[in-house]
């Protein structure tokens, strides 16, 4: 031992070295090697590792336990870098954004509905609260009438027509990937779709006076494409077949239904082709044929010709009466 050492004494017991006893040394400080102990449990340091604190040295274990924080989301003890947060203690890498996961430690955060969220998340969700929407690029929510492009939202601002490279209002359109104002999107030819009046940049539907998209020219009932199919116009709209019969379309006096072929005109009414017939004896009838109205429907004249008399001089006199509403098919009763 040297003669520095010989007056040399233990921190925690004050006592002197033995010549030949092994001395710890921590940062200065000696230790009889039975002394060098954790102040909580006074067990040996594993490996030399611990942790020192208001001049006491302790284990790691026991550190922790006494002054070591645990994260608010791992539950596991805090050693390093603690992130103070929402009434909680957080490892850097735990505290992450609840809706998108990004950390948060170098970042900050909002307090949106008792949630850590980061700044465009919580711009998210005040926006969906307000029905607007947030710009893609600064994250901020849009007041004005958003630019969409390529889906997202955008301030008309943040962008410049690449073309004259004036600053975009909402008016904007998009084509091959650039935004251009309205005036020299035009000058270009570009048709505009007359739905979504975005650009058509593929096959063109002409109607209505106007140009669509094929999967926005659609039926305006059932809102379905008519996909190169035939479509009927009535006041400026386009319907299918179906709904075009089912709004304006005749409805048979005999079955009800919407008449979707040739309509027979006949007794102040509408019929299907295949409904006009005789009331009696469900013969087919035309408009060539001579029949006469009977209960409001038609008699062909054969069937007419089996009536009782009593019946035939009064509908005769019926006739006679309305002569001149009667069909000009219809049958003359005189000549019965």
């Amino acid at each position: 031992m040297s003669d520095a050492l010989a007056n040399a004494v233990c921190e925690r017991c004050q006592a002197r070295f033995d010549p030949a006893e092994r001395i710890v040394n921590s940062n200065g400080e000696l230790y009889h090697e039975s002394c060098f102990v954790c102040a909580q449990c006074f067990r040996q340091f594993p490996e030399g590792l611990f942790y020192e604190f208001e001049g006491r040295k302790y284990c790691e274990h026991d550190f922790q336990m006494l002054f070591a924080p645990c994260c608010g989301e791992c539950g596991e003890f805090i050693t390093g870098r603690v992130i103070k947060a929402m009434n909680n203690n957080w490892h850097p890498e735990c505290f992450r954004c609840e809706l998108c996961d990004v950390t948060l430690a170098d970042l900050g955060f909002v307090k949106n509905a008792g949630r850590h969220l980061c700044r465009p998340c919580h711009n998210r969700e005040k926006a969906k609260g307000l029905g607007k929407y947030i710009c893609q690029k600064c994250h901020l929510i849009i007041d004005e009438q958003p630019l969409m492009f390529r889906n997202d939202s955008y301030h008309p601002d943040h962008f410049n027509c690449t073309h004259c490279g004036k600053e975009l209002t909402a008016e904007a359109r998009e084509l091959k990937g650039e935004l251009y104002c309205l005036p020299c999107h035009d000058k270009m030819g570009i048709p505009i779709c007359g739905a979504c009046r975005r650009p058509i940049e593929g096959r063109v539907v002409n109607a209505l006076g106007k140009q669509w998209h094929v999967e926005h020219f659609v039926c305006a009932k059932c809102e379905k494409p008519f996909l190169g199919h035939r479509h009927y116009e009535k006041k400026g709209l386009a319907y299918c077949e179906t709904h075009y019969n089912q709004l304006f379309g005749d409805v048979c006096y005999n079955c009800s239904h919407v008449i979707e072929g040739d309509v027979v005109s006949a007794l102040n009414k509408a019929w299907c082709v295949n409904c006009f017939s005789c009331s009696t004896c469900n013969v087919k009838l035309t408009l060539k044929n001579k029949f006469v109205e009977f209960d409001m429907k038609p008699v062909c004249k054969k069937c007419y010709e089996k009536f009782p008399l009593e019946l035939k001089k009064r509908l005769k006199k019926l006739s006679e009466l309305a002569s001149k509403k009667i069909h000009p098919k219809a049958l003359d009763l005189n000549s019965a």
